[in-house]
């Protein structure tokens, strides 16, 4: 733990609250020692602002850890944790083409260029997408010069290669830079799925990924689809009503395809039930819902931001006691 960076954290949250340092210094310390949460933690809670039994209600990272160890085999992980064996895995719901390097011949590499302008590279086990790249196959039609990026992507690891996914014109008025998806959390229950909860990310308009470490906002859907709060940014610590670069108004927005693309994370939850707990990012196309991935260990930091809770100002343990019951408690 770096104290500067914990002091500088306390200095942020006097600065919002007027909250005396000392008494958010020792309330920080008294929150790491008897619930396991950090200062970075107690930030995006709010719980500079919120006392007693709510903190009880909130998820932390040791819970999240029990729900991950409860509902997840590590033999079956790499399904979701290798972005190709995911794609293969999930075909039908992922919806586009792709290829993987590891395998695939330069001939093989040549003629998915010819047959999709738009690609997309990745490493098959890369977060936050970091390494990730949009480009634009025409520029290396010439086999020479489509030859040398076969090369480089595979210098970089950069194996994973797919056809860029046409995001649906709704999506685009939150930002058309990037591939602004959804966060569907689901857990298998008894081999029922349950929906944990909703959130849409979407890009700043900068950069061609909606991820939040790479600068991107997140805001909280409600059970029929409609963004309810402000979107947050990490990066900036700001909320926005309307976004920055697109000014489409963010509160109230109808996300499309949103029941399709809750039948479609039941199902797909139900194709590995060795992996009860995941996290699938959801991006929707003009003719409906696609899975772009699956994380097996979602976050539970986002769901439970301060301002985007709701008027009970509770955090979302409650839900996964309710869905796991004793197993979750025993574990």
């Amino acid at each position: 733990m770096s104290v500067k960076a914990m002091w500088m954290m306390i200095q942020k949250i006097h600065a919002e609250s007027h909250v005396s340092r000392l008494f958010i210094l020792c309330d920080m310390v008294w929150c790491a020692v008897h619930y396991g949460v950090g200062y970075l933690e107690y930030r995006v809670f709010g719980w500079v602002y919120i006392r007693g039994k709510k903190r009880k209600t909130f998820m932390t990272m040791q819970d999240n850890l029990r729900v991950c160890r409860l509902a997840n085999d590590k033999a079956y992980l790499p399904l979701f944790e290798d972005k190709l064996q995911f794609n293969e895995k999930f075909r039908e719901f992922v919806h586009r083409d792709f290829l993987d390097l590891r395998k695939a011949s330069f001939e093989e590499f040549q003629a998915f260029c010819q047959s999709h302008p738009v690609i997309f590279v990745k490493e098959t086990d890369g977060f936050g997408g970091v390494g990730a790249r949009k480009l634009s196959a025409s520029d290396y039609q010439a086999e020479p010069s489509c030859r040398a990026l076969y090369q480089e992507l595979k210098d970089n690891r950069l194996f994973v290669v797919e056809e860029c996914v046409v995001q649906c014109e709704k999506m685009n008025l939150l930002c058309p830079a990037s591939i602004n998806t959804l966060r569907m959390v689901t857990v298998l229950a008894g081999g029922k799925p349950y929906l944990m909860y909703t959130l849409v990310r979407m890009g700043n308009g900068t950069k061609a990924v909606d991820n939040i470490s790479s600068g991107g906002m997140y805001a909280p859907v409600d059970e029929n689809g409609v963004i309810f709060k402000p979107a947050f940014c990490d990066k900036t610590g700001e909320l926005y009503e309307i976004h920055p670069f697109t000014k489409t108004k963010l509160v109230g927005f109808q996300i499309p395809f949103y029941a399709q693309a809750v039948e479609m994370v039941f199902e797909a939850a139900q194709r590995v039930p060795q992996v009860g707990y995941v996290g699938w990012d959801v991006a929707m196309a003009e003719d409906g819902p696609l899975l772009i991935e699956g994380n097996t260990m979602p976050g539970y930091d986002m769901p439970q931001n301060y301002y985007h809770l709701r008027d009970e100002k509770v955090g979302i343990l409650s839900r996964f006691q309710e869905v796991l019951g004793e197993r979750l408690e025993a574990n």
